[in-house]
């Protein structure tokens, strides 16, 4: 087993002071390795990174269709939002649509991550909905799945047909099968696999245009929707829009929770994942913008990557003490 690999320092002064390490695959739409730093067997859970996979049986099954879904709610289906006004309108659009509310949702209540409308609530005395959670959007997704199957409303029991149909695609385009699941935090299963089964998925995502099969052309409308609204994706700030909006060609981004992140690269049909194995964000923003920035799809000088590609520390004071940097290995 191959040991996980530097992805990431962080600088102080001339001290490097911290390190984290991990794991990152890149692969081409025939499934093999291009590059591999780490253990490309190495076993995670790719968390929220593999929303697109599980949105695929939402558009296989003809439900997304059936119910006229529009590209920003095929885009909210693959999201981890803020909780934003412009997120959570959308959401409780999508419910009302469906003659449900925040109630049917088995996500959770979680405070919005977007100030300015968390402040408002505050002031108002409103506490968090269901809606404001950063899964809504896929489990509005499932629930049009659930009705489209005239399925029960426990939708996220593993042995639920909607999860039943979320196992079978991601073992389909990982092309493995998975060892098993964690209870995501939105309750929902998610599915482990291996990095070189991830990077695999995405690299099949990336190549689904070229296809003309179900599952492929439901796979090129999602990434289609991912690259064409990344604030819906995302948010105002975060790493997954503010690159997609810079990258010099269409691309689709999606971070995950302890530190994993994946690329999707249309035009080179390459599907790349990340994982920080310490489980920071910091480093998997860091490593992907590495991987893209040696692939050319952004620019080292751009301000928008430098953010994350080489953020700089600063003490409260405001102070610049250091900068966090990619691990030399992830450039050359």
């Amino acid at each position: 087993m191959a040991q996980p690999a530097a992805l990431a320092e962080v600088w102080r002064g001339p001290f490097l002071e911290s390190h984290h390490i991990g794991h990152a695959v890149i692969c081409d739409g025939s499934g093999q390795i291009v590059s591999a730093w780490g253990d490309p067997d190495a076993v995670v859970l790719p968390r929220s990174s593999s929303k697109m996979i599980q949105a695929l049986p939402l558009l296989t099954s003809g439900a997304a269709d059936a119910r006229g879904l529009t590209t920003e709610q095929l885009a909210l289906a693959c999201a981890s939002h803020q909780g934003a006004t412009i997120h959570v309108d959308r959401v409780n659009r999508w419910l009302s649509d469906l003659g449900l509310n925040d109630d049917a949702l088995c996500c959770g209540p979680q405070v919005s991550r977007d100030t300015d409308l968390k402040l408002e609530m505050i002031r108002a005395h409103q506490s968090p909905c269901r809606v404001h959670n950063n899964c809504s959007g896929k489990h509005a997704g499932f629930l049009t799945l659930t009705k489209h199957l005239g399925a029960g409303p426990n939708y996220v029991d593993p042995e639920h047909a909607v999860q039943k149909a979320c196992l079978e695609a991601f073992e389909t385009v990982t092309d493995q099968t998975s060892p098993g699941f964690g209870i995501d935090g939105c309750s929902a299963p998610n599915f482990a696999t291996t990095m070189h089964g991830m990077a695999r998925a995405m690299a099949w995502f990336a190549t689904a245009a070229q296809r003309s099969d179900t599952m492929s052309t439901a796979g090129a409308r999602l990434v289609e929707a991912m690259h064409t609204h990344p604030e819906l994706v995302a948010g105002e700030g975060r790493a997954c829009t503010r690159l997609m909006r810079v990258a010099s060609e269409p691309v689709a981004l999606k971070t995950g929770a302890e530190g994993y992140f994946i690329a999707i690269l249309p035009t080179r049909g390459l599907g790349v994942a990340v994982k920080a194995a310490d489980g920071a964000t910091r480093a998997a923003e860091c490593a992907i913008a590495a991987i893209l920035v040696k692939l050319d799809v952004l620019e080292a000088d751009h301000p928008e990557v430098k953010a994350f590609l080489t953020p700089t520390v600063h003490n409260w004071d405001g102070l610049v003490t250091g900068e966090i940097r990619p691990a030399p290995g992830l450039l050359v």
